[in-house]
């Protein structure tokens, strides 16, 4: 009886541990990036920001996920129109950097626009 008992609590910790070592397979973690433009720098980040926050959501709903938490992440800059401006370089960026608790961004003048802000986070939900 004391073996079958010690047996039936080895079988249920293993289940245990097998069990909740177990996601969903959409379980997880993924890179957000969001630019936007405005008139002024901290319009343009607060756009970015926005922007950030509802692409998380969408791949929430993508994922089918229950929630998503998002985590700043510096990104590299994304212009918009890579045909009049390819690429941000480093003396072009704007200081300081607009960080949040969700979103870390990164501004500069624009060439079509004022001002422009690529914001980056970590989207992980489940």
């Amino acid at each position: 009886m004391l073996r079958a008992l010690k047996k039936g609590f080895v079988l249920l910790g293993f289940s245990i541990l097998w069990l909740g070592g177990l996601q969903p397979a959409e379980a997880g973690c993924e890179l957000v990036k969001a630019t936007n433009s405005a008139e002024s720098k901290a319009s343009a980040a607060r756009a970015a920001y926005q922007n950030a926050i509802d692409t998380a959501n969408q791949v929430k709903r993508r994922r089918g996920w229950s929630y998503v938490t998002l985590r700043p992440r510096k990104v590299k800059p994304d212009p918009f129109w890579k045909a009049v401006r390819p690429v941000v370089t480093p003396d072009m960026l704007l200081k300081p950097d607009v960080v949040t608790s969700k979103t870390y961004a990164q501004c500069w003048k624009g060439v079509v626009v004022p001002y422009v802000c690529t914001a980056g986070a970590v989207a992980c939900g489940n």
